[in-house]
């Protein structure tokens, strides 16, 4: 299995063909320390909600800076380049944004729009040359996510997904605590995400747009948290779909679903997505030398979360000022997070939720 340091495991590099880890050393004293080396110039795609939240933390990066706009809203547009001092010929609308190949300002595309949108666009910046980070769900399924892997490799340009969770301190410091088996062998994972969503009109309960519902949105944090609490990659899943609300949550879009996985170690995983409750961010890991609660374990933060050891302490830094800093020493330095944050790592989870929405509508259990 980034945003999202005294979180990732310093890695004494001896030959250059080692993977660099990213050094929570280096990036700590980045808060304080002049940082001369090269900034990821960034262009965000959709100026929503997320976008906004994206472009406030990145005032923080040292490494990365926004420096375009790509809206389908002029009047927004208008209102960022004020915001952000962007000049007029880094901004494009959603029919000409293929003209970013011609404009050397930019080195990256952040893609923050409706699930269904993201494969088109995500094709079209990398074909223009640009890297991509693709807000998750890459895609809507694990054909369009490899497609768009495919394609990002075969016009030499990387492509990320917004796994902030992967940069963000006390995350990482439960994954190096598992890597080093202080919570001996694994036997259980239990991930709740799920809040009750407002607008019925919104995009998110639009199948057309959204791909599907709750499990789409914060399902794939409980999928991804299992993967990397546990560091195993399932093999088999279950589920059962409850939907309350037929005329909020229409064909195709899943109000509740109760998702399980076992992994080939033996242990399993029992997961809650939904829009229909609130209160439902966390994570709990069962060792036989210990465990691990976090609450709330994905949202914006803080963090907060206990171990057998005691209390997790790490900082609470803007988990998109450490993901897209992490990022541009990724694009630039081939710094790797602990997790990776790679197209391949969301191929992997729209795997298993295309599984899941199976074994959901089958009621057998998926093999992955």
């Amino acid at each position: 299995m980034g945003s999202r340091r005294n979180f990732l495991e310093k890695l004494t590099i001896s030959t250059i063909s080692i993977p660099i880890l990213y050094s929570p050393t280096k990036l700590f004293a980045a808060s304080t320390a002049p940082y001369e080396g090269p900034i990821l110039r960034v262009a965000i795609m959709g100026l929503g909600s997320y976008g906004t939240r994206v472009a406030k933390a990145m005032e923080s990066c040292k490494r990365a800076k926004l420096v375009g706009l790509i809206s389908g809203t002029p009047s927004k547009v208008v209102k960022w380049r004020a915001k952000y001092d962007i000049p007029e010929k880094n901004c494009y609308n959603y029919d000409n944004f293929d003209n970013i190949k011609d404009n050397p300002d930019i080195d990256a595309v952040y893609v923050i729009t409706p699930n269904a949108l993201h494969k088109e666009q995500t094709i079209r910046v990398a074909k223009a040359g640009k890297h991509v980070i693709c807000e998750k769900p890459m895609g809507i399924n694990a054909k369009e996510g490899q497609e768009m892997v495919d394609t990002c490799k075969a016009a030499n340009v990387k492509l990320l997904v917004g796994y902030r969770m992967h940069y963000e301190p006390k995350t990482v410091e439960v994954i190096k605590m598992r890597k080093a088996g202080e919570f001996g062998k694994l036997k259980f994972f239990q991930g709740l995400s799920g809040f009750t969503i407002g607008d019925p009109t919104q995009w998110r309960l639009n199948k057309e747009l959204s791909g599907g519902g709750a499990m789409m949105d914060i399902g794939i944090y409980s999928i991804n948290g299992a993967r990397y609490m546990l560091g195993e990659e399932p093999i088999w899943v279950t589920a059962q779909e409850t939907k309350t609300d037929p005329i909020k949550f229409k064909e195709g879009v899943d109000e509740t679903i109760q998702f399980q996985m076992g992994f080939p170690s033996g242990a399993v995983a029992s997961c809650l997505s939904t829009y229909a409750m609130s209160h439902l961010d966390r994570f709990f890991l069962n060792g036989e030398k210990g465990f691990v609660e976090m609450r709330p374990s994905t949202g914006y933060g803080p963090i907060k979360g206990r171990t057998h050891k005691g209390e997790l302490t790490q900082p609470h830094i803007t988990h998109q000022t450490l993901q897209m800093d992490g990022m541009a020493q990724l694009i630039f330095e081939e710094v790797q997070p602990i997790v990776p944050v790679d197209g391949e790592e969301g191929v992997k989870d729209l795997k298993i939720i295309d599984a899941i929405y199976k074994a959901a509508k089958t009621g057998e259990k998926v093999s992955l």
